[in-house]
Formats: structure tokens, sequence, C-alpha cells
């Protein structure tokens, strides 16, 4: 479980996230969803500690990670595992090398037992047997699921996605959101995905934060977001709606 507590951040002067808080369950697919430039990878990146915030809180199991010391935070990190949105495989490591690599930088694992992760990882995620393939020959959709695997390898309790449909076709993206939601009820990870994807938040969204303008407007389920009347929300989920009816024509 992750809680956040008022978390603000500002930057040049400019407020960016204002006083938001929230409880992200284990074992569901908690989503951030808002319009672009609405705070939510700056929020991302402040749960991760790639940002610190300028106010507030972030606690992983009641472990105080803002304010944490060096062990405490490297302890944490370990527990972490992080879906980019753009991959970020290396493009000089093969499959089972770019999988590996969490392993390699984090552990004194054996190299046996390493490997056989790597391939209960792949197996995991539908690539049995491309571990000597390089991510040059792999599709938009089969490089997510490597950066799946590599994110879940370390066996993480927390799991982060950054626009994991970015760049997929329709069908492709159903396929990674089902995925993720798979992987998160079954190592009963806390998950939390950024995405502005309305077929994500209808499929997956378990629990929903909903950002404008830096503030939290919104929070609920898929089963309960269409019947909101929050405006500013009404007003999203209908662009949506319309990008998605011209992408059909």
């Amino acid at each position: 479980m992750i809680r956040i507590e008022n978390i603000s951040k500002a930057f040049s002067g400019k407020t960016i996230l204002d006083g938001i808080s929230g409880v992200f369950e284990k074992g569901q697919t908690n989503l951030i969803i808002g319009a672009s430039g609405t705070g939510k990878s700056v929020l991302l990146k402040c749960i991760v500690g790639l940002v610190r915030p300028d106010l507030g809180t972030v606690y992983y199991n009641d472990r105080d990670f803002t304010h944490a010391n060096k062990d405490l935070k490297t302890e944490i990190r370990r527990e972490i595992g992080m879906l980019f949105q753009g991959v970020a495989l290396f493009d000089s490591l093969n499959v089972e090398n770019n999988v590996k690599f969490p392993l390699d930088t984090l552990t004194d694992m054996p190299e046996d037992e390493k490997l056989d992760r790597v391939n209960f990882c792949l197996k995991r995620v539908g690539l049995e047997g491309s571990n000597k393939k390089m991510p040059s020959e792999l599709s938009g959709g089969m490089q997510k699921r490597v950066g799946i695997a590599r994110a879940i390898v370390n066996d993480v309790d927390y799991l982060f996605c950054d626009e994991p449909n970015s760049g997929l076709d329709p069908q492709t993206s159903v396929l990674i959101d089902d995925l993720i939601k798979e992987i998160t009820e079954e190592f009963n990870t806390t998950t939390i995905v950024v995405t502005h994807d309305m077929n994500s938040v209808i499929g997956i969204g378990d629990h929903i934060l909903f950002l404008y303008k830096g503030h939290k407007l919104w929070e609920g389920s898929n089963k309960t977001i269409l019947d909101t009347d929050v405006q500013e929300l009404r007003d999203f989920l209908f662009a949506n709606k319309l990008m998605k009816a011209g992408a059909t024509f």
C-alpha cells in the first residue's frame, strides 16, 4: 500500500501539484488520469522519488519515503519496478540481459538463479524463448512486455507504469492492460498506472484519481466514473470519446 499526503510541487514559481492526497491499495490497478499538463507524471515522479515534493509525504506501507535516510530509500527502491513510457530498453543488450539488469545491479543472486527468474518472467509475459533477440527485432507491444518482465524480475511489491499504451494500436493496448492487471492480482502488487487512455480507465481502473490543473478533483473506480457530476471530468471523458471515435473513422 502507498499513501500520499498533501503532495505539492512547483517549478519556477508555477504550481504543478497542489495538496494531492490519496491511498493506493495492493492488489489493485490504481490509475492517475487527466489531460496533458495536469501533473500526472510529476506526481508519479514524486511517488517514486525522482522528484522531491515541496510539501507533503509519500508512505510505503507506513514507511516515510520522502524524508527517509539513504539506507531506507535504497531498501524501498529495491521493492519497486518501473515500466517507462518509452520502455527504455538497452539497445545493445539482448532481451535476457535487459530483463536481468535489475538483478545484476540490485542483488547478489547467483547467475543460475538470475536466469531462472528471467525465464520465469519472460514466460509470464508471453515471451518464452525470446532471450537472445535484440530490442530492434521486437514489435512495440513485445518491447512493452519485455519492459514489464524487467519491472517485475526482482519480485517487486510496487509496480509503476507511465503511459504503458503509448504508441500501441488499440488491440495491443488491451493486451498490455490485461497483462498489467493479471500481474497485479497474481503477485498482489501495489500498481500505479499513469494514463489518459479511456480503454484503460474502463477496463482496469479499480481505483482512479483524476487530476485537473494540479488538483485532485475526483476519486473513484471504473464502475462509478461514468456517473460523475464533476464537469471537468465529464469534459475529459467526452473529449477522449470523441478522439476514439475519430480514430475509428
